[in-house]
């Protein structure tokens, strides 16, 4: 696997976000999403996608109360 974007997939899986969740919340295919963490993302991007995997992360935590 390729170390692109690493930070990305580690905070995703730490938080018990699958790719395919960030895609569909991002409005993207999950095609396209893997296509784009092949190579490293803009920090603008970065950014965006860190603050989806928080959003998606607490959504759960709030469907569990």
């Amino acid at each position: 696997m390729t170390n692109a974007n690493r930070d990305i997939r580690n905070v995703a899986k730490q938080s018990g976000v699958f790719l395919w969740e960030l895609a569909r919340y991002l409005k993207i295919s999950e095609p396209t999403m893997t296509r784009k963490l092949r190579f490293e993302l803009s920090e603008g991007d970065k950014i965006k996608y860190m603050k989806a995997i928080k959003a998606i992360s607490d959504a759960r935590g709030e469907d569990m109360k």
